[in-house]
């Protein structure tokens, strides 16, 4: 099992804050609860870099973490949870807008989606977003254990058809079993 040096840059919330870097960067967008720290927490193989919550929204801000000085990854707050008012939720778009603009060296938005349900809205409008600023999406279905084996094409099938992507940006993934892992640190590989 490979082990990586990670450690946290900066917790940014405006583009002032964002640290220079000419180095391949990788933001992770997903609603709450889906499964984001998770994911940076068994992509560096360490238990607690990204604080993980037992209750959604606890990332607030955009949470920069340096790997083995060869890349960032970035922590984005989720979206779609419901105890956001207006003004927090326009200060998200804000500060996702000021991102996707300003970050020359991002080379690819991999959302998280719950491969045990349909995507939904925000997770549309998070994909034609990035869609819109011409970035590489790729998608990452958590919670791959969870899902019943005779249920996983079916909802494959629905996710892809939902956030018309194809078989070549989409990876069932686990934390739990790291059951992707590998296939996930290939695609991003490639992409630095």
């Amino acid at each position: 099992m490979q082990y990586y040096d990670a450690k946290l840059i900066i917790s940014a919330a405006k583009k002032e804050q964002f640290p220079s870097s000419d180095k391949p960067e990788f933001i992770l967008v997903g609603r709450s609860n889906v499964g984001k720290s998770s994911l940076i927490n068994c992509l560096v193989n360490r238990k607690s870099l990204a604080y993980v919550g037992s209750k959604p929204g606890k990332t607030r801000l955009l949470n920069f973490y340096d790997v083995d000085d060869k890349m960032i990854l970035v922590d984005a707050p989720g979206y779609g949870f419901a105890n956001r008012s207006q003004k927090e939720l326009i200060a998200f778009g804000d500060m996702m807008e000021d991102y996707f603009a300003s970050r020359t060296n991002l080379k690819c938005v991999i959302q998280i989606v719950d491969l045990r349900h349909k995507p939904t809205k925000d997770d549309i409008d998070m994909i034609n977003f990035a869609r819109e600023y011409k970035l590489k999406v790729l998608v990452v279905a958590t919670k791959y254990d969870k899902v019943k084996s005779s249920e996983r094409a079916s909802n494959l099938k629905l996710i892809k058809e939902t956030l018309n992507i194809n078989d070549s940006s989409i990876i069932m993934f686990s934390s739990e079993t790291r059951f992707g892992l590998e296939n996930l640190w290939t695609m991003i590989w490639k992409m630095c």
